[in-house]
């Protein structure tokens, strides 16, 4: 069987590419290893959804080639897939930082994309796992217009062009698998190391054991890694746990975070413990651990006060400057280097992934091999938690969608 555009992967970018592709007459066959479609979105924003961002500009994501994205997310912005899914009636709120999530379950965007497949007439073959691809050259491909032959699960195929729609390497228990970047690397390109990002960063367990008794406690704080470009700062709530630290601020920051670094914490943004401790011995006259409490959760300050032997109950005006200072410098300057993460089976997304310099950033294609294309997560563009790897999924998909059109047309 012939296509003019085989899609493997039926995830969030492989399903908006197909149904975008379809409505512009192309005849399109979506292929995935997987009984079902689109589980990362399924089982995304706690199974609302957080399917974009209001505010997402390049200074969003991380790769090694950071202009690569900015040609597609100015093309197709957040504001184009929100109509799509107004025009869905798919409901939704915006709950933290422009994170949009549906009101409803994620699902109601699953439909949504599948619906766009039905309207392009996009075939869709699961599970089907493709276990080989083969590049025409030459004559043989331009005068039958088949560049790629597949062989498959469910028998040979080919087509004129094909997209890697395949992911990332997160998440093996739903169907995560590294097939896009061997074949990739098969066909020559080269592949930024990939590794787990929007993940639970963990800890020495004696370091840690310190520390194992906050486990779920959450508070904000400011939380930094690296130096220069490769800085990361991040004012979010963390989550103790009983291995290491989680929550939105470790999630974000493992995007920058390399093996060796120290993670820098402030325990209390936005607030100057030092003046505060200072004015406390003053002016009153409760006792260090009542007095901490007060500004920080009752369980951080006594540990904290534990961890320095400081008696918490002792009063303001007894304790000594050179404690204050020290309680102070360490609660809002704690300095400390994980051992590692939680690993694919906890990380959201893959950072890494095809080199962006060996594609086109228009249209997403390989400039080693013509009618190939690269778009999601298999390629290196890695979004910040809130919506904006989804955004990735979307605008690179529509700008390579628009180009087989374009193609097409010119056919």
């Amino acid at each position: 069987m012939h296509f003019d555009l085989i899609v493997i992967g039926a995830g969030a970018a492989g399903l908006f590419c197909a149904g975008l592709a379809g409505q512009r007459g192309l005849k399109v066959l979506v292929l995935d290893h997987a009984e079902r479609v689109a589980e990362k979105i399924r089982i995304s924003g706690g199974g609302r959804c957080n399917f974009t961002n209001r505010d997402v500009s390049p200074a969003n994501f991380l790769s090694e080639n950071p202009a690569f994205c900015r040609s597609a997310l100015a093309r197709y912005n957040s504001q184009n897939f929100v109509e799509l899914v107004q025009k869905h009636g798919i409901a939704f709120h915006e709950k933290h930082k422009g994170q949009l999530f549906c009101d409803g379950s994620s699902e109601q965007i699953i439909q949504m994309l599948l619906r766009e497949c039905e309207l392009g007439q996009v075939q869709r073959w699961q599970p089907c796992s493709v276990q080989d691809l083969r590049v025409l050259a030459g004559d043989e491909a331009q005068t039958s217009g088949r560049r790629f032959e597949l062989s498959t699960s469910q028998g040979p195929l080919s087509a004129a062009s094909v997209v890697v729609a395949s992911g990332g390497l997160s998440i093996p228990k739903i169907g995560a698998s590294d097939w896009g970047l061997r074949l990739a690397k098969r066909l020559g390109h080269a592949i930024v190391e990939p590794r787990p990002a929007l993940v639970p960063l963990t800890f020495d367990p004696a370091i840690w054991a310190p520390f194992a008794a906050l486990s779920g406690l959450s508070l904000p704080v400011a939380v930094s890694t690296g130096q220069g470009k490769a800085k990361g700062r991040f004012l979010e709530d963390l989550l103790f746990t009983h291995r290491g630290l989680s929550g939105p601020a470790i999630l974000q920051i493992s995007s920058f975070w390399q093996e060796g670094q120290a993670l820098r914490i402030d325990l209390a943004p936005g607030q100057d413990l030092t003046e505060l401790l200072r004015q406390a011995k003053n002016e009153s006259k409760r006792q260090l651990g009542n007095e901490l409490s007060s500004l920080l959760p009752q369980r951080l300050s006594h540990a904290w006060l534990e961890r320095l032997g400081l008696p918490g109950q002792r009063s303001m005006p007894e304790c000594k400057d050179k404690d204050l200072q020290l309680l102070a410098q360490q609660l809002q300057a704690w300095e400390l280097a994980p051992n590692g993460s939680e690993g694919w089976r906890k990380a959201e997304v893959m950072r890494g992934g095809v080199d962006t310099r060996e594609l086109n950033s228009q249209n997403m294609e390989s400039k080693r091999v013509a009618g190939l294309h690269f778009i999601g997560e298999v390629v290196d563009v890695t979004g910040w938690l809130g919506g904006y790897n989804f955004q990735w999924a979307w605008a690179s998909a529509a700008a390579c969608a628009s180009s087989l059109h374009a193609n097409a047309q010119v056919a």
